[in-house]
């Protein structure tokens, strides 16, 4: 008797692919594969553009190894060798689709922008062009039918355990029900997180799910600590109170008569599935109630934007008056350097002329020297005072990285510095003023080659796109700024002739621009990190100087 027909086999018959298909296919991957890589950056610069599909990826790292992923599928599609092992390899793909969250859509215009490259180089290919373009659509309708199946079956699998949870907790009391549901309003803007006597999560609210991106199926059971990681600021007594109202709880103590009072607030970090961080306010609140797991409401706002705005308003508030007190100076200073360096030069013209003794020469030079660079700093004290609003139009980040890494190459060289430029195949454009961010990336880039130690330094002037940002990175192998260092406030300086206004201008520009920068650093490691709107900023006023 035959053995009966595999699930792949079935497959295979119902779209037609057949050996001479596998033979074209293998024929073909020398002239595909230079092609592969760079089918891979377009795909995922597409996907950039769209914040449902962007949104599931954690982070750069994470995009990388896809890509890499996608490079090795390619490779394997194009194998030439097609059986049951071949078919599992092609039904992870889909369970990795269910396991990141990637919408369903996505993979039918993935498979389309694949299909479009590869016959588009597969059309060039005479005389065997045709057969291998049918090859090739066979092909990937064998694959996108398999990772449907596979999506599809891991996918009500998870709609099962969800449905077997939700079961569950229906069947508990109508008092367990209205005890969670008139605490916890779905609709607040506040995060309402329910926690059972060993702060394992019982209850995530809408707004907890939208603030983390961690949705309540994956959060149900986990511990509270682990899964969202407060720390920093009061983590250690958020613990503490935790662990306080475990100890009420199994001692059998009642709650307070206000089971809303949890004393004063606790700040702390948090973070979110994406790796970011978010600055949040608790209060707990212990409110047992018999037949219900739930001891601890943890009760969050998310105060990240009002820090950060409080904390511009203070800035720009501190570097208004700098500027006045700047400017004032710089015109009282300006007029007396202007002809201090008229006479010096006159001075040293006549000694010149006189044989003066090479010394003197020496000391006159030097004194020549002083002036212009009192003259360099009242320009920037001027250049910080006054600033001129961004012009804003459209930039090529590319053009912009290759002009900077030009600029800086030099002085890499002479400090042993190696410079790299990290940036997507496929050109980024925003709307900004070309020549302020050229400014910012060379302070940023010279402040880095100037903090490493020579013979061992390393410079990356990185750039990514996200849906509706850009993001900018400076990173060097220096040995990192002291923690707390209030860097980008106006005349604070790490450099023995530095005037410390350099970081306090670039501050303002990526402010002027609706941007964000931020430091990350740690010995042998610092990474500045700005993120610019890809449309520029919003309004005028947002644009203007502040």
């Amino acid at each position: 008797m035959k053995d009966p027909e595999t699930r792949f086999e079935e497959l295979r018959r119902y779209v037609g692919f057949v050996a001479d298909d596998a033979a074209l296919l293998r024929s073909f991957r020398p002239l595909a594969a230079p092609h592969f890589e760079r089918i891979a950056d377009e795909f995922y610069a597409r996907i950039r553009q769209h914040e449902e599909a962007h949104a599931v990826f954690t982070g750069e790292a994470q995009i990388a190894r896809l890509q890499r992923s996608l490079v090795r599928w390619l490779e394997r599609a194009f194998g030439g060798t097609y059986d049951e092992a071949y078919f599992q390899e092609t039904t992870k793909i889909g369970r990795v689709h269910v396991k990141v969250g990637l919408p369903q859509r996505y993979m039918f215009t993935a498979m389309a922008l694949v299909r479009a490259s590869l016959v588009k180089i597969a059309e060039g290919h005479q005389p065997a062009g045709p057969r291998i373009v049918s090859a090739i659509c066979r092909l990937l309708d064998l694959e996108l039918a398999i990772m449907l199946e596979s999506y599809r079956d891991d996918f009500i699998a998870r709609i099962q355990h969800v449905e077997r949870t939700e079961k569950e907790e229906l069947g508990h009391s109508l008092a367990r029900s209205e005890h969670r549901y008139v605490h916890a309003v779905e609709l607040a803007r506040v995060l309402i997180v329910g926690l059972d006597a060993d702060a394992r999560i019982r209850l995530f609210n809408r707004e907890a799910e939208r603030l983390t991106g961690h949705a309540r199926d994956e959060m149900l059971g986990t511990s509270f600590l682990a899964a969202l990681g407060p720390d920093g600021g009061d983590a250690p007594a958020l613990q503490a109170q935790l662990e306080r109202f475990a100890a009420l709880h199994r001692a059998g103590v009642a709650p307070p008569v206000d089971p809303h009072d949890g004393g004063i607030p606790l700040e702390t970090s948090l973070r979110t599935k994406s790796g970011r961080t978010r600055d949040v306010r608790w209060r707990l609140a212990y409110a047992p109630l018999a037949g219900d797991d739930v001891v601890v409401f943890a009760l969050g706002l998310d105060f990240t934007d009002e820090k950060a705005l409080l904390a511009q308003s203070k800035r720009q508030d501190k570097l208004a008056a700098i500027g006045t007190m700047a400017a004032g100076l710089a015109h009282e200073i300006r007029n007396p350097l202007n002809g201090a360096q008229l006479h010096i030069t006159y001075l040293e013209r006549a000694l010149k002329r006189a044989g003066a003794h090479p010394e003197l020469l020496e000391t006159i030079g030097v004194v020549g020297d002083e002036i212009r660079r009192l003259g360099a700093l009242v320009t920037e004290f001027l250049d910080f005072a006054r600033p001129k609003p961004p012009i804003i139009k459209p930039v090529s980040v590319r053009s912009l990285f290759e002009r900077a890494a030009q600029l800086v190459a030099p002085a890499a060289a002479t400090h042993d510095v190696a410079l790299t430029l990290d940036l997507p195949l496929t050109d980024l454009e925003l709307h900004a003023d070309h020549a302020k961010l050229e400014q910012v990336l060379l302070n940023l880039a010279n402040n880095a080659i100037e903090a490493q130690v020579p013979g061992g330094g390393r410079l990356v002037l990185r750039a990514r796109r996200q849906p509706r940002t850009v993001t900018i990175e400076v990173e060097d192998a220096g040995p990192g700024i002291p923690p707390s260092s209030p860097i980008f406030d106006a005349f604070y300086s790490t450099k023995q002739q530095g005037t410390g206004l350099g970081l306090s201008i670039s501050h303002r520009i990526v402010t002027d621009h609706g941007g964000t920068i931020h430091v990350e650093s740690a010995p042998g490691r610092t990474l500045f990190r700005i993120v610019l709107p890809v449309d520029g900023p919003r309004t005028p006023a947002e644009a203007g100087p502040h």
